[in-house]
């Protein structure tokens, strides 16, 4: 054969294939998940809530259970000191006085009394923290409580413990019902029996009365609470990791694990829970809006956090009690706290669909 046919043979080979690079499972979901708005509208505003929660020592605000009683229920201000703020209302309550006496204004005695008052609160001052400042030059953006406590700073440390229980709630109860599920799922037989009619039972119980008697046993705290709440909550993640399970333990790569001498509980954590880590992850996310709305229930009856520490739940509590006079105290942290829910459950909406692309289709 010649040269110049070997030159035209080598021409018309195929150029070298070139394979094809996969895709994962959860680089895929990503890709989904940033289409998707409003789910990326909730991982920024969730994100912003838990890195100002976690860096709330270092903000510029003051103390959550700094107490001032001479600045008790100031309204939300951002121009106007704490001392010019009581003059006010102080000016304000004299005037209402005198109109029950008949007498329009001020007298000469209180306007004196109230420029002697602001030439005190110039120079008056207070320890906090081992630092010297001036007492009334403080300032409140969002008013005062009847404690004369800062209701920003009191939101943004409430929000530490209220999220602190609805994020560490939502990972244990998922924890405990992997492992069942995962257990009732691929042993089957009477382990699974007795775990779905236990499963069950609880189903059939109240969950809040079995968390309020659990708070009643153990006490109220943070630690106590997310406790409580998972471990009566896990209920439903054991029954779909069981499904996912019980779907996936005749699968080939299960067979060929089994082959190789695996054992169960590598079977079961290295090849089994892997495949369902995404509806894990859902489950999850959609799980922490609900601990925190559990927690907000259960310090609204006085059952969760207890003062001086705050959470979302108890900060509303004190709210209704006086939203008529104080309006700024129920509606800062219930804002707080409904957007932080909203944009919560617009993630989880979103990695569910991320997940699972044909969920919309359903």
């Amino acid at each position: 054969m010649s040269d110049e046919t070997l030159l035209a043979e080598e021409k018309t080979l195929p150029d070298q294939v070139v394979p094809l690079k996969g895709t994962s499972l959860t680089a895929d979901a990503w890709k989904r998940l940033r289409k998707n708005k409003m789910a990326m509208a909730g991982l920024i505003l969730c994100s912003a809530y838990v890195l100002l929660a976690l860096f709330a020592p270092l903000l510029p605000i003051a103390s959550y259970d700094t107490q001032i009683i001479e600045h008790q229920n100031l309204p939300p201000s951002f121009f106007r000191t704490a001392g010019e703020l009581w003059l006010e209302k102080e000016a304000i309550f004299m005037v209402k006085r005198n109109a029950v006496k008949d007498i329009v204004g001020l007298t000469d005695e209180q306007k004196e009394e109230l420029a002697a008052n602001q030439a005190l609160l110039a120079g008056e001052t207070i320890e906090i923290n081992g630092k010297t400042e001036l007492k009334h030059q403080r300032w409140y953006p969002l008013g005062t409580d009847d404690l004369g406590r800062d209701i920003l700073s009191r939101t943004i440390f409430g929000g530490q413990i209220s999220m602190l229980v609805g994020i560490l709630g939502a990972l244990f109860s998922v924890l405990i019902g992997i492992v069942v599920g995962a257990l009732a799922g691929y042993l089957g037989g009477k382990v699974d029996y007795f775990i779905m009619r236990f499963i069950e039972v609880l189903y059939g119980l109240p969950y809040m009365l079995l968390v309020i008697i659990l708070m009643a046993i153990f006490g109220n705290n943070p630690v106590n609470l997310f406790v409580a709440l998972a471990l009566v909550s896990w209920l439903t993640e054991a029954q779909v990791v069981r499904g996912q399970v019980i779907s996936l333990k005749n699968s080939e790569f299960v067979e060929a694990a089994k082959s190789v001498g695996a054992g169960t509980g590598r079977i079961i954590f290295r090849h089994l829970l892997p495949n369902t880590i995404g509806i894990i992850i859902v489950f999850a996310t959609l799980r922490v809006p609900s601990f925190i709305m559990s927690e907000s229930f259960l310090s609204y009856l006085g059952l969760g956090i207890s003062a001086p520490e705050a959470s979302w739940g108890s900060l509303i509590k004190d709210g209704v009690d006086s939203m008529q006079l104080y309006p700024w105290r129920l509606l800062v942290p219930a804002t707080a706290m409904t957007l932080f829910l909203f944009f919560m459950n617009f993630l989880g909406d979103g990695l569910r669909d991320a997940f699972d692309p044909q969920s919309k289709q359903k």
